[in-house]
């Protein structure tokens, strides 16, 4: 694996490489992303993943600075998951000026977790938007974890015209069904305990939806209560619709339910998309 730190020095490595299969990360590489990096290599001939912790896209209380480095760890996976290159730049050579050209995205970015963390979404995409021009792939994954960052991509891939396949990994759990995260670090034993709640919280709201129940409100009102009644504090449960995320009538299909909520100092998301032909249609992953 070839460690590139500057965009010209890995323009000039890749210089006649074909068919790049791209993994942003920032990095602290758990199996979710070791995941995405598998699927990666069986769509392209050249791999190239990059780690970069965007301040872009972290509000003034959010994590930036506690926020894992773990680079030495994260190169032994990328090793192992035979990633060809990785871009590992500074927030100089990202950011050599204000970066005072953004991405400016319609009201989505203000719902679910942009309600949460104004401006987050319009730095994601602006440091994609910078990543996919110096990289230069033709397939680009991101986990549906991070689910309305995925359809935000999608989008902006879509209106922008660019030439990059974004694909969607499945989330990857853990045995007990939390979702794998860097933030999960942040949890002391008992919270851990705790944890896998917000998985079974959206396992039964999925599961009434399936069996045919339509009162959304309700089914939303319920999940939180639920959370917030074993310690948790819940920014939001959601029931939308798959492809803008915006709410759904009783009729529409296909759904997703999502979920954003704190158990101690760690902000956990996660999501379960519906099946649109009833019950067991879609694994819990």
């Amino acid at each position: 694996m070839q460690v590139c730190t500057s965009s010209t020095e890995l323009r000039a490595a890749m210089k006649h490489r074909r068919a790049v299969a791209f993994v942003p990360t920032m990095g602290n590489l758990h199996a979710g992303h070791v995941s995405l990096m598998t699927q990666a290599r069986l769509r392209g001939e050249t791999l190239v993943a990059s780690i970069f912790v965007n301040p872009l896209q972290f509000g003034q209380n959010e994590d930036f600075n506690s926020y894992p480095r773990t680079f030495d760890a994260d190169c032994e996976k990328l090793r192992v998951a035979q990633v060809d290159f990785l871009f590992a730049p500074t927030e100089r050579e990202l950011y050599p000026e204000p970066q005072t050209y953004r991405i400016d995205l319609p009201e989505i970015q203000n719902q679910l977790e942009g309600r949460f963390r104004p401006g987050h979404f319009g730095g994601v995409a602006t440091v994609v938007l910078k990543l996919f021009n110096i990289v230069q792939p033709q397939i680009a994954l991101f986990g549906k974890k991070d689910y309305q960052q995925l359809m935000v991509l999608r989008n902006m891939v879509r209106q922008l015209a660019l030439p990059v396949e974004i694909v969607g990994g499945e989330t990857v759990r853990d045995g007990d069904g939390l979702a794998l995260s860097s933030r999960n670090g942040f949890l002391t034993p008992p919270e851990r305990a705790e944890a896998p709640r917000l998985h079974r919280v959206l396992l039964g709201v999925r599961d009434a939806i399936e069996r045919g129940e339509t009162g959304f409100p309700a089914l939303e009102r319920d999940a939180a209560s639920e959370l917030d009644a074993n310690g948790w504090q819940t920014d939001y449960v959601a029931i939308r619709r798959q492809t803008d995320l915006q709410t759904p009538s009783p009729t529409d299909r296909p759904l997703v339910v999502l979920a954003a909520s704190r158990l101690g100092i760690p902000r956990l998301i996660d999501n379960l998309e519906v099946s649109t032909e009833g019950r067991g249609a879609l694994a819990d992953s």
